[in-house]
């Protein structure tokens, strides 16, 4: 895929690949952890970038270097900060804020796990549709170690996707996991070479984008909000949703070109 567009925002690179926005964490001295003005570079390249260009149909979060995909809080720069429970209450929900929206976003998201996710790094790709791990990747939520607890949706994310049991004992032990650990668990979806990682990521992130957007969109939707519900209100969702795009001209464009067989041409509408 050809790179049409880049953009340096100090804490990240964005840039698209055909239908791909690709979002890279850098800050490799600091092993892309959390700090600087990574958040809101977070929140540009998702709401302000990728979410307005009708180019991008899927986006690929990973990071710099081949040490971290994302180290979390950047604890040097939080060591000294010093504030009340109330102040803390208050500011951590930007946080959460933002890796609920990222969860939401709109189009799918999948993450490329270059090195180790720890802390808000793996909280982050919790939030993330799909994730791919380098068998040199290694996950946990540390913070324990620290005398905090994961406050970015660790203590919630991470039970509904591993399970409570692994999910208490990797949080209350603060033990890391390697990449072959992480997808027994579930914790992600397949686990390459080092150096297959990216073409594999990119691979799977075009074949998504090349699909009616409409209808991945509304596949995302009804799966998240099935996993947050009952099964008879899942279901009723799922009614909903495919209702939604029945008559759109994607679905008319996929059957005519089934039948015609031709490769279709989605637009989003």
């Amino acid at each position: 895929m050809k790179s049409i567009d880049t953009q340096n925002f100090g804490a990240l690179l964005y840039e698209v690949r055909g239908q791909v926005a690709v979002i890279t964490l850098n800050r490799p001295d600091r092993m892309n952890s959390l700090g600087s003005t990574m958040q809101p570079d977070l929140a540009r390249a998702f709401f302000e970038f990728a979410r307005t260009d009708d180019r991008v149909r899927a986006v690929l979060i990973t990071g710099s270097g081949e040490r971290a995909f994302c180290a979390g809080a950047d604890i040097k720069e939080r060591a000294d900060v010093l504030m009340r429970g109330t102040e803390y209450f208050l500011s951590q929900k930007a946080m959460q804020d933002l890796f609920r929206n990222i969860e939401e976003f709109e189009k799918p998201v999948i993450a490329a796990i270059n090195g180790v996710a720890l802390g808000g790094g793996l909280e982050l790709a919790l939030c993330c549709d799909i994730r791919l791990a380098s068998a040199s990747a290694r996950f946990g939520l540390p913070e324990i170690k620290l005398g905090a607890i994961p406050a970015a949706g660790g203590t919630q994310r991470l039970p509904r996707l591993i399970g409570e049991a692994r999910a208490k004992e990797l949080i209350f032990s603060a033990e890391l996991i390697a990449a072959d650990v992480a997808l027994h668990y579930g914790l992600v979806s397949r686990v390459l070479p080092p150096a297959e990682l990216m073409s594999a990521a990119l691979e799977l992130a075009d074949r998504i984008a090349r699909l009616p957007p409409l209808a991945v969109r509304f596949a995302k939707r009804a799966i998240n909000r099935g996993m947050q519900t009952d099964l008879d209100s899942g279901l009723e969702y799922e009614r909903y949703a495919a209702s939604m795009i029945f008559d759109s001209e994607d679905r008319i464009e996929g059957m005519r070109a089934f039948v015609e067989k031709r490769e279709p041409s989605f637009k989003g509408r």
